[in-house]
């Protein structure tokens, strides 16, 4: 199994759309829980690491990274 790497602010793509109609989250909290909010309303939600790495699609490409 891969190890992931993620850094604060990166932009994710999740498997699963949020009620809003979003499906990219930023990541504003790491550790053995990921902190995530919704680009699109605003909303927070802590994952567990391995739930988190189940549930992401891919990692964006931010425009500051380029």
């Amino acid at each position: 199994m891969e190890i992931k790497e993620y850094t604060l602010g990166d932009r994710v793509e999740m498997k699963k759309k949020h009620p809003c109609g979003s499906f990219e989250w930023e990541i504003i909290r790491l550790g053995a829980d990921i902190k995530i909010k919704c680009c699109g309303c605003g909303h927070i939600v802590m994952l567990q690491r391995s739930k988190f790495n189940k549930q992401i699609k891919k990692v964006l490409q931010d425009e500051v990274k380029g």
